[in-house]
Parts: C-alpha cells; sequence; structure tokens
C-alpha cells in the first residue's frame, strides 16, 4: 500500500505547485508565501517549499519585496506555446485576409487581457486599417475582448453581450477599440495545451461585418483542426 500513498502525495504536492504558479501568474503585483498559503489552504513553510521549488526552474521570481512573480522559465514556456500557435494561425489569417480584403488577426487571453498575438493585412487592399502584433485591450471590450470571454464557461452576472456570442458562434461590436470600426471575432474550440484564442476581423464597412461570420467560423474551425493533430 505504501506506493499508492507515495503517489497520492505527489500528485497532491504536483497539483498544489501548479495552482501556486498559476495564482503567481495571474497577481498583478506578485504573491507573498503567506498569500499563497491562504489560497492554497496548507501551512505556510509547505507554500514556502513550493514557491522555492517553481523559483528553483525559474518559473517564478522572488522580488526584493519578498513576493513572487512570473519568471523567465515561465515566459520561455509560454513563447513556444505562444509560437505554435502562431505559426499554426499564419496561413490561415492570410487566406482569410485574401479573401475578405481586411485586416485580420488573431487574439489570445493573458491575465485580463486580449493581446494580439499575429496581425494580418490584406495584399490588395486600397485602404485598411492597421495595428501590430501586441496590441491589447481589456476582456469584455471590443469583439475579441468579447469572444475570449465567451470562449470560457458561463458565469453568474456576465454580460450579455457575452451570452449572445456564446449562443452564435461569434462577437460583434463596433468602435469599441477602434472608433467607427466594425469588429467580428470568432473564438477557437478549446485545444489542450493552448490558451483561449479567437480570430478577427476589423473592418470600416459594415456590409463586410455582417456578411463575415460564417467564414471567420469555417477558419477557426480549420485552424483548430490543425492544432489538434500536431
Amino acid at each position: 500500500m505504501e506506493p499508492a500513498r507515495t503517489t497520492t502525495a505527489g500528485s497532491q504536492t504536483l497539483a498544489r505547485g501548479l495552482r501556486a504558479l498559476e495564482l503567481v501568474a495571474a497577481a498583478r503585483d506578485g504573491m507573498s508565501v503567506q498569500e499563497i498559503a491562504d489560497e492554497l489552504d496548507v501551512h505556510r513553510s509547505i507554500a514556502s517549499r513550493l514557491l522555492a521549488t517553481l523559483a528553483e526552474f525559474r518559473l517564478t521570481t522572488r522580488g526584493q519585496d519578498n513576493r513572487y512573480r512570473p519568471g523567465a522559465g515561465l515566459a520561455a514556456l509560454s513563447a513556444g506555446v505562444h509560437l505554435t500557435l502562431r505559426e499554426a494561425a499564419d496561413p490561415v489569417l492570410r487566406d482569410l485576409a485574401a479573401e475578405l480584403n481586411a485586416t485580420v488577426s488573431l487574439l489570445v487571453v493573458e491575465g485580463d487581457e486580449a493581446v494580439a498575438l499575429a496581425v494580418v493585412e490584406p495584399p490588395r487592399a486600397n485602404y485598411l486599417i492597421s495595428f501590430r502584433a501586441g496590441g491589447h485591450h481589456p476582456l469584455g471590450r471590443g469583439s475579441a475582448g468579447v469572444a475570449l470571454l465567451a470562449a470560457a464557461a458561463p458565469i453568474p452576472g456576465e454580460a450579455p453581450a457575452i451570452t449572445e456570442a456564446r449562443k452564435r458562434g461569434y462577437a460583434s461590436t463596433f468602435g469599441e477599440v477602434e472608433p467607427g470600426a466594425y469588429g467580428v471575432a470568432v473564438p477557437l474550440p478549446p485545444t489542450p495545451g493552448m490558451p483561449r484564442a479567437c480570430l478577427n476581423l476589423i473592418t470600416h464597412r459594415v456590409e463586410l461585418a455582417e456578411a463575415a461570420p460564417p467564414t471567420l467560423i469555417a477558419a477557426a474551425e480549420r485552424l483548430h483542426a490543425t492544432l489538434t493533430s500536431m
């Protein structure tokens, strides 16, 4: 029976370590050992050992204020995931930009923001809306922010726009991020190991915004199929 107890203890320690890492990654100003202990409902010494192990692997780092924040190792892991997602999305985005003759992008959830991981402009457009990868705005704002929240499980009191986007499979907004521009975004189906993501169109043409959802939905399904086969 001893091996079974060891396995259970090891699984519990791993789960606590991963949860501690999630808490540190989500905290805007880092977390103290005591705050982690309180969140995990464990003794301070256990929380300290967990954070020290995470720091040893550079997944967390302790500042001069003794608060733990995400470390370079975590950033490297995230970059690897993002690179895979970006590479898989690139041909899909290029096809979309050419077909719709508009700027399209891939956005992911980072903390409480929607962040543009990749942006592709149409190859033959006389006029376009341009922005850079790395651009970000709060979740719940703009079509991408709404779509990314709609990709998660429903929560009590969520905004009606999120519920509606989840029901119809896409979000649409006007002027919430770019003044005078329409946004249409489709969340990607959940993919193990990948962050919540969505494909987003931005345009000044109302007729394109109204006609684009089926094309974006098909593209999202194509990208999801590529990711699950990798």
